[in-house]
């Protein structure tokens, strides 16, 4: 500060008497100086000028009086000190610059206004600065709005491509460490991009270019899937896979993952389709793959995320959204109920022998309630959409089966027995038909 330059709360040389006020009667008093208060701030300039004939006199001084809407003063006395002597906005922090940053506003305090507006806009933020911001910064007028402009909205060019880029990213072979890490927050994000909660998701979901591509992609992952399935069967035909079956359990769970994550964006874009047709035509070589690779008990995790792709695959054909030929259903729903009923056992049994061994507390793989019934249901529909000879050589091995309690296909067997009853009364028309033609 130059020699000489007044010092603000200095009685001695004060000739104005600034009072800061709030809505619930709080004050505070500050000793100032008019020349520096019509220098920086065109309220002040205004309140001390000829043509403001009813500003009071405090003793031998103005006095004149100032109505915050902020029950703390704290921002006022910052921007009056700020006109005395100028210190960076960083000191007070994002919240302390954004009351200065009113204060100044209201006082008309332009440079102060500009510097913290500048600050702001550059600082980093956390989500309680974002909260204040959104409250204070649009009532400020349209100098300040550029403080928003990370919070705006963005053209859908820039958004499709970060949402490809990521796609692409989530859709590659894992690596280890910070890549797997990349790719998994990739994943989670891209599910947020088309979540619609109380916002609409950020992708349109009916964008040619983004569907074309998410396809490409997909196809891309599911032509890797195959060539493992391919390179594992031939491995064991070839020879026992012994020694490298660590990596090889590892890998077929990294795909069974992906595949069971693309599956959830899949539906959220309404292109299941090309992952149901896939997963119908591999199913048997993904069973195989699994017995090999993760007999028994191991592996659980990668069996039940088999069952969880499988469970989204049947429901898409169960609810009539994805339409095959019966004899792809008939085929999808042997292999996949035999697959679910035994990995159902292998759970029971692997949760028994966690009992017997003492670790009750060790969390225990499985998978959502919600899963297994959705499973169960969508068997019962694509099954009763057989040919009833299909549906009697299926319910048969059911019944016959030890592990008859997954899948529940009662409902089934019920319509089954119902149709099959009444099929000659309900359908005597056609027979009238072949006598008469």
């Amino acid at each position: 500060m130059r020699a000489g330059r007044p010092k603000i709360s200095d009685q001695a040389t004060s000739d104005v008497v600034v009072r800061l006020r709030t809505p619930e009667g709080r004050d505070e008093w500050l000793y100032c100086h008019s020349a520096v208060l019509a220098a920086g701030s065109t309220y002040f300039a205004d309140r001390l000028s000829d043509a403001w004939p009813t500003c009071q006199i405090l003793g031998s001084r103005y006095c004149v009086e100032v109505y915050c809407q902020e029950p703390d003063l704290s921002s006022h006395v910052s921007a009056l000190r700020l006109l005395y002597a100028g210190e960076p906005c960083s000191r007070f922090g994002v919240r302390g610059a954004l009351g200065v940053l009113r204060a100044a506003v209201s006082l008309g305090c332009a440079q102060i206004a500009a510097a913290c507006a500048g600050y702001i806009e550059a600082a980093p933020w956390d989500e309680a600065d974002e909260e204040e911001i959104l409250r204070a910064v649009p009532g400020l007028g349209a100098p300040y709005e550029c403080i928003l402009a990370r919070l705006r909205p963005i053209d859908p060019a820039p958004v499709a491509g970060i949402f490809l880029s990521a796609f692409r990213l989530a859709t590659r072979l894992s690596a280890a460490g910070p890549a797997r890490e990349l790719k998994s927050a990739a994943q989670e994000q891209l599910e947020y991009m088309l979540t619609e909660d109380d916002d609409a998701p950020l992708i349109a979901l009916d964008d040619d270019n983004v569907r074309s591509q998410v396809k490409d992609c997909v196809t891309g992952l599911l032509s890797r899937f195959s060539d493992f399935l391919s390179s594992v069967l031939t491995k064991q035909k070839e020879t026992p896979l012994v020694g490298d079956e660590g990596e090889l359990r590892l890998e077929l769970h990294t795909f069974v993952c992906d595949v069971s994550w693309v599956c959830q964006i899949l539906s959220k874009l309404e292109m299941m389709k090309c992952i149901v047709l896939y997963w119908v035509g591999v199913s048997s070589d993904v069973v195989e793959a699994v017995e090999a690779v993760c007999p028994g008990c191991d592996c659980l995790k990668t069996r039940l995320k088999v069952v969880e792709v499988s469970a989204k695959v049947l429901e898409a054909v169960a609810f009539g959204n994805i339409v095959l030929p019966t004899e792809k259903r008939h085929h999808m729903v042997n292999v996949w109920i035999a697959f679910a009923r035994t990995t159902k056992a292998l759970i029971v049994q692997a949760d028994r022998d966690d009992d017997e061994d003492g670790d009750a507390e060790t969390p225990k793989a499985n998978l959502d309630s919600e899963v297994w019934q959705g499973l169960e249901s969508a068997f019962v529909s694509v099954v009763l959409t057989l040919p009833s000879d299909c549906q009697a050589g299926i319910l048969s091995e059911w019944l016959q089966s030890k592990h008859v309690r997954y899948p529940d296909l009662t409902e089934a067997f019920e319509a089954w027995c119902y149709r099959s009853k009444v099929a000659k009364r309900r359908l005597s028309f056609l027979s009238d038909v072949d006598r008469v033609s």
